[in-house]
């Protein structure tokens, strides 16, 4: 991941040694060449997706001219909401380089390997997803962690809990039901160490007001003064990513056109899912760059 970017444009090298710098390490080294098992961990994982996302964008800055300037909100699904603070400014780099860290690692360490899963649940309303997971608890931890729109909603709590959920989501008419190779189960209340730790972690950098505003997680709604975005970021460790909901507020807030910034194309697919006659453009590579700048000269 974005190693085309950092061999072509300065701004993006700048990016990951910025996000080397305040790590004490190099994580653009493992990014690019791994291995891919220790890139995975999500203590590594979290603050590369950021550091990939970044440097796109800055990329998209300085060499077509758009930015976050001419958005607006800004929107990230669960760690990617740190990223969308990065972009509005709201938080620096090497803040969201280190509180990603922390999160990564604060997660890990709030349930032991093993003890806890999540399952992916297709084609199920969310309302039915909740009922599913709330029958499958019995006495466990079971609850709706993502509510990615298009009948994907995914539920994360104990190992058992989980996979009874599975198996009740088929017996309710999911088209399909299963396991997801996580190695924690990540926004459900199992996670609450992990909350407090990034309650102590966020008490300690300045948070600014982003420019644009944030379409939070855990309200699906704008917001910009910083003490509720950090109160948001704590929550949303052990809630529900409301994605389907941040889309649509977007919607009907007027927006047409998204673009999703950094790796990969997943989000870009939900949106087009949720947001009838919306546009969803992926933008993560200098070709995709390229390309957008060309159709904007047209």
């Amino acid at each position: 991941m974005g190693r085309t970017l950092a061999q072509a444009y300065p701004a993006a090298r700048r990016v990951f040694d910025e996000v080397d710098e305040a790590l004490g390490e190099r994580l653009s080294n493992l990014i690019w060449e791994g291995p891919n098992e220790k890139l995975t961990l999500t203590e590594n994982a979290q603050p590369a997706l950021m550091a990939v996302s970044i440097a796109a964008l800055r990329v998209l800055e300085t060499e077509v001219g758009i930015g976050p300037h001419n958005a607006r909100f800004v929107a990230g699904h669960s760690l990617g909401e740190y990223s969308a603070l990065a972009a509005a400014d709201a938080l620096t780099i090497a803040d969201t380089a280190r509180l990603l860290r922390i999160r990564g690692q604060a997660m890990q360490k709030a349930v032991p390997v093993g003890a806890g899963a999540m399952a992916a649940l297709l084609g199920l309303d969310f309302e039915v997803a909740v009922a599913v997971a709330a029958d499958a608890a019995q006495g466990q931890v079971c609850e709706a962690a993502n509510d990615n729109g298009g009948g994907q909603v995914v539920v994360s709590g104990d190992r058992a809990a989980v996979e009874r959920a599975v198996e009740i989501a088929k017996s309710r008419g999911a088209k399909r039901a299963m396991m997801l190779p996580v190695s924690a189960p990540f926004h459900c209340a199992l996670m609450q160490p992990a909350a407090d730790a990034m309650a102590r972690a966020l008490a300690g950098v300045t948070i600014r007001v982003p420019s644009p505003p944030l379409v939070a997680n855990v309200v699906a709604k704008a917001i910009s003064d910083p003490r509720e975005i950090a109160r948001r970021l704590v929550e949303q460790v052990t809630a529900t990513v409301r994605w389907r909901d941040c889309v649509a507020y977007m919607a009907r807030e007027g927006v047409t056109r998204f673009y999703e910034i950094g790796a990969g194309k997943v989000l870009s697919g939900l949106v087009k899912r949720i947001a009838a006659g919306a546009t969803a453009t992926a933008i993560g590579t200098p070709e995709d760059i390229h390309a957008f700048g060309a159709r904007l000269a047209v």
